[in-house]
């Protein structure tokens, strides 16, 4: 803890530095896991905090974690597991780092049960715009509480975060993972909900392989198998199935299991319809790293001639990752053309989403997660928006209850059609009442920025109460200022050529070592391992037989 003061005393005097000589500065944390094309200016000055990437103490008997706000999410689970403990959100991407999660807003499966990773954060260490150290809580009294509130989701407009205390929950070494199919979007939305009803759930999303292909995945903790000699699945080797891939194949045959044949009772739809498998628990939490959900595909179909086969994706392993396919995405400047935006929909709007995408992108398969949200409209976290943030629609919604839609695919090559299609993606979100992440490209003009995330003065009064004035806004933050296959100079130039961007990505990428990350992560389950203790279970299960003889 001492080594964590030290450095937090002297990004506090540089920070005052910057404060006293009115200076502004961008945060560098090392990594990133938005999309956005960088616009920095090279005289951009920076303000270094890569170092905390430290977690500091897992205290097991308040059931919490003092993590730095560059630890990445592998690293923090190998560590909470060590005592049977693991963040209630864990984001699906091993890099994105505990800061990230608080300053950007993030969720995962189970931010249906557990809201957003910041709904899990006990208290916040910050540094403020003028050099001063506080901590901030959620709790009603504290002193700060407006700015732990307001610093959720802001992306460090409002300071330096330094240090987060996690909440823990009890983890279990495995989770039933059952695969539902669904015939329609309607009925993919429908399981949904019908999911998040079921209290036995620890873990719900979805995925659309097309209008009449959906899988509803859930997931229940658990330290049981249902025999020692049990298969477990696993999908962090380079010879396992991509998950997405696995799960499209295990359900392609089933019947809907919302089929509306009045002879069969729901139970009965429900086994025939889905199938169920485990899966250790760090493996599941990670499950679509390898292939980034399915946008590793990407890849492949920029370069032509390597086939999609299993075994090129066993050869290429190492560039599949997410921390190596987010190297090269920045560094090819495919970024210019790719389509990723994560959209907040209320749950009445999301099958006109869904079908307006699936007719001006085609972009298959997407992503489904549920979300419960802020009701409030102060905060820049995806949230229902009008008067659905009040009662939620009769009969249809609550208050707080949306769905995450991940679209994720090839856009037009013209960088002008390009920009033009997320400007719709924005208007449409916008018409259904809807609201979507920072993290993917943003192409608001000011004034529509602030009617969609607005309204502006509780911001403002922030930055005024907390001399942060002199810092970027989030607007200015997240917009992006142009296009990168626009951009002059012979740089941009050559790397649009094919296949010059995509080789030069794959260099930057080799040259970050972040394949080693992976390769010497302790998370990944150990099947060697697994067949010892299947083997010890059996000779204690034959010992306890003979005993139970003799007995008799």
């Amino acid at each position: 803890m001492e080594r964590h003061k030290q450095a937090v005393r002297a990004i506090a005097s540089t920070v005052r530095s910057f404060f006293d000589r009115s200076e502004p500065y961008r945060i560098f944390h090392g990594s990133t896991n938005s999309t956005r094309p960088s616009h920095l200016k090279s005289g951009t000055r920076f303000l270094d905090i890569s170092a905390l990437s430290n977690v500091l103490e897992v205290n097991t008997a308040k059931r919490v974690a003092f993590v730095e706000p560059n630890v990445p999410m592998d690293r923090l689970v190998e560590h909470t597991l060590k005592y049977g403990l693991v963040p209630p959100v864990v984001m699906e991407f091993p890099g994105i780092t505990a800061g990230g999660g608080y300053a950007g807003t993030a969720g995962e499966s189970s931010s249906f049960r557990h809201g957003y990773f910041d709904d899990n954060v006990v208290s916040v260490e910050m540094v403020l715009p003028d050099g001063e150290v506080i901590e901030a809580k959620p709790d009603e009294g504290h002193p700060y509480r407006d700015l732990f509130k307001g610093a959720a989701g802001a992306v460090g407009t409002l300071g330096v975060t330094t240090l987060l205390q996690l909440r823990l929950i009890e983890a279990k070494r495995y989770v039933r993972t059952t695969y539902r199919r669904t015939n329609s979007v309607a009925e993919a939305i429908a399981a949904v909900k019908e999911e998040c009803a079921n209290k036995d759930n620890d873990y719900v999303d979805g995925i659309l392989y097309s209008k009449d292909h959906g899988v509803i995945v859930t997931g229940q903790m658990t330290d049981e198998l249902p025999s020692p000699s049990e298969k477990v699945q696993t999908f962090s080797g380079a010879w396992d199935p991509w998950y997405y891939l696995h799960v499209q194949e295990r359900t392609k045959s089933l019947p809907s299991s919302m089929a509306s044949s009045p002879s069969a009772s729901s139970q009965q739809l429900l086994s025939q319809g889905s199938v169920t498998e485990y899966i250790p628990l760090a493996e599941y939490l990670f499950r679509y790293d390898r292939g980034g959900f399915w946008v590793g595909a990407a890849a492949f179909g920029y370069f032509r001639p390597v086939p999609f086969t299993r075994f090129f994706r066993w050869f290429l392993d190492d560039f599949l990752h997410t921390r190596m396919l987010y190297r090269a995405l920045h560094a090819s400047g495919e970024s210019g053309r790719f389509v990723v935006q994560d959209l907040g929909i209320p749950y009445d709007t999301a099958e006109k989403f869904i079908d307006y995408t699936a007719e001006k992108l085609d972009i298959w398969p997407l992503w489904l997660c549920p979300l419960k949200t802020p009701s409030n409209q102060e905060t820049f976290h995806p949230h229902l928006r009008g008067s659905r943030a009040a009662t939620g629609k009769p009969g249809q919604q609550q208050s707080g209850e949306m769905l995450n839609v991940g679209l994720w695919g090839w856009g037009p090559e013209d960088p002008d059609k390009f920009v033009a299609v997320n400007r719709s993606i924005e208007d449409k979100v916008a018409e259904l009442g809807g609201t979507k992440w920072f993290y993917a490209h943003t192409y608001y003009s000011e004034s529509e920025f602030w009617q969609v995330y607005g309204p502006r003065a509780w911001y403002d009064a922030l930055r005024t109460k907390y001399k942060a004035t002199s810092l970027p806004s989030v607007y200015d933050k997240v917009r992006v200022r142009d296009n990168p296959r626009k951009e002059s100079g012979w740089k941009p130039w050559l790397k649009a050529k094919w296949p010059v961007g995509g080789i030069w990505g794959i260099y930057k990428g080799i040259k970050s070592r972040d394949y080693m990350l992976h390769r010497n992560a302790v998370w990944k389950w150990d099947h060697k391992a697994r067949e010892h203790i299947v083997v010890a279970q059996q000779q204690q299960n034959k010992l306890a037989g003979g005993q139970k003889a003799k007995q008799t």
